[in-house]
Formats: structure tokens, sequence, C-alpha cells
């Protein structure tokens, strides 16, 4: 039987958390395009793949049928980074928010792959441009499969909550394949033994395990919480007026901590911040460093983000971690889609 060569395309790749777990899962990922340059190093640094500083609006099936050349089967990967909930976005009132979307079904219908799986957040599921993407690749001849997935159960030690779609020529494909061994889902079992880190200070071994600083008032406010806790908890002298009016009392986790036996929360763009979510240590008097999210992301330990030259910035890194896909879920969707060529193909 002759071997078929599978070969993928990750649209929006940012700093390669797709591409990694479709790799590991053993697939080819020929190239990543996304228009943050910032994604270049991490991107080809840890993969096996060319990165291209594009922005996918300007793309055509014909740049994607160029690397797909000479392939049996053709893969389109992509996380759409849509903002649909932002305050911006709703007083704009344009459909702008929904045009990376809507590219990607565009090149979808330009370059026809054979397999398409898209990534997103549940929300997507409730608005129009969604079903005009389901429409769009059903009209394709698509058979298409979609579920709001528990990242946790795909070994990721977040609370996070997906929305993946996966969309096959070859017939009924997913859900996603589970897997079998025992999973690491406590932040305790993921980075505890971490160097210890105070506020504002770095690793001299990994020049991404760096905690930012804290003022004097997050400083007594981090020492005065306790872990899975609340602000609630503590003096009222430390509570920030936001959280006193009756709008603020429902953000019970910012400037929490995490707890050491519970999964983490949603790793986001701002998670290096104590102020910005439940981003604070179990047990040290800071928030969590750039490296410990990247794991907690299910990144590698030793994945590269920056040159060992640079240092790091913690907005860029921020943003590259928080918005990645994590890796666990990745190559569950990496898992899927092999195994269904297999079935289908072979």
């Amino acid at each position: 039987m002759t071997k078929k060569k599978i070969t993928a395309i990750d649209l929006f790749c940012g700093a390669g958390g797709l591409t990694y777990g479709l790799q590991k899962a053993g697939l080819k990922v020929a190239a990543g395009f996304d228009i943050d340059a910032a994604c270049k190093y991490p991107y080809e640094k840890n993969n096996k793949s060319q990165f291209i500083h594009a922005d996918v609006k300007d793309l055509s099936g014909k740049d994607l049928k160029r690397l797909y050349k000479g392939s049996d089967i053709k893969i389109l990967t992509g996380c759409a980074p849509c903002q649909p909930f932002s305050t911006y976005s709703k007083l704009k009132g344009t459909d702008e928010k929904w045009i990376l979307l809507r590219s990607f079904l565009r090149l979808a219908s330009e370059s026809l792959p054979d397999i398409i799986s898209m990534e997103n957040v549940p929300q997507l599921v409730k608005h129009k441009v969604f079903k005009e993407f389901l429409k769009g690749l059903s009209r394709l001849g698509y058979a298409i499969w979609y579920q709001e997935v528990n990242c946790s159960e795909y070994g990721v030690p977040q609370t996070r909550k997906r929305l993946v779609l996966l969309a096959s020529q070859f017939g009924q494909i997913g859900p996603l394949k589970k897997p079998h061994k025992n999973l690491k889902l406590t932040v305790r079992e993921n980075i505890e033994d971490l160097e210890p880190l105070q506020a504002g200070s770095y690793s001299k071994v990994d020049p991404l395990h760096i905690a930012a600083k804290l003022s004097p008032l997050n400083l007594k406010r981090i020492k005065a919480s306790n872990p899975g806790g609340s602000w609630k908890e503590w003096d009222p002298s430390l509570i920030a007026d936001c959280h006193k009016k009756e709008t603020g009392k429902t953000f019970a986790s910012v400037y929490g901590r995490m707890a050491w036996d519970d999964l983490a929360p949603t790793i986001t763009t701002q998670c290096y911040g104590f102020g910005n979510g439940r981003f604070g240590h179990p047990e040290q008097d800071r928030a969590i460093s750039l490296r410990e999210a990247a794991i907690l992301q299910t990144f590698p330990k030793d994945y590269h983000f920056i040159k060992n030259t640079e240092k790091p910035k913690c907005t860029i890194i921020g943003r590259l971690i928080g918005n990645a896909v994590p890796i666990k879920l990745a190559e569950a969707i990496g898992r899927t889609i092999k195994d269904h060529i297999k079935y289908s193909c072979f």
C-alpha cells in the first residue's frame, strides 16, 4: 500500500501551540500564517514548519495550494481570533470583528482541503457568523462535527472551555479522542517544582521564569489572600473601590490565588498580572511567571518564546501564551484527525 502524503496548514498560528500539538500527533504542518511578527521566532524555533508573516485576509487559495503541492491529503486548521465581546466592537457596530472567520471560510472554499479544524470561544455558536460558517462548509460537501469541550478532559490543567469544530470530505469525523494516560491536572503537578521567585524577580537559569512587580498595596493584598479564596476575605482597607460597587461584587476571582490541588483558571493574555484574574501563585507572594503560565497552557518547559539574548516583555509573551491553543488540546485534535484518515483512506 502506498503511503499517502498528509500536509496541514495552520492559519492564525500564533506562537505555535496548535502546530506543535499536531506534530506531536504525527501530522506534518507545512507552514503557519500570522499577522503578529512576534510569533516568528517561537513558531520556527520549536516547530519543523515555516512561519509566514501575513494577514490572512490578504491570502488566496492559490497561496495555500502551493504549500499543499504534492500532498494526497490536505488539512486546514486555525483559531480565528474573533473579538465579539469587546466593548469597542459592540460600539463600532460593524461586521469587521467577524472578517477573520469569514476569511477562513473563503480560503477553505478556494483551496478545498480534505479536512478542516477550527478552535474558538464557545460563545461563537450563538452568532450568525458561525451559522454562515457551517452552511458554507455544508455547501462544499463537508461532514461536520463541533462541540464545546472541557480542556481538562484532554490533559490541560485549566478550567478552560473551547469550541472545537472538525469537518471532513471523507465522511463523519469526531468526537475528539481523549488521552488514556494519567493526566497531570492540578497546579501542583505542573508548576510546584519550579524555582521560587519574589515579585519583580526572575530566574538566572530560565529568563521566561519571571514574575511581574507588585505595588506595595498589591503586595499587602496577595499576602492577605488564601489559595482559592477571594478579595472578599480581605480587610476592608485593602478592597478596591470598584469591588465595593454593586457591579464589581461578582468578580470574586480577581486578585485571587490559585490553589495547589485544583485546576488553574483559564490562562489569558493578562495572566502575568495579579489583578487580572486568579493569577496569584498558590504560595509565593507574586503572580505566576510567564513560564508557569506557558506550562499551564501545556507548552513544554523548554519551549522558546524569545532568543536567549533578548529580555522578555510580559505584554508580548503574555499575549503569545494566552492566545495559544493549548498543546494537549491540539494533540487531541491531531490524533482524532490522524485516526479519521487511517480508517477512511487506508
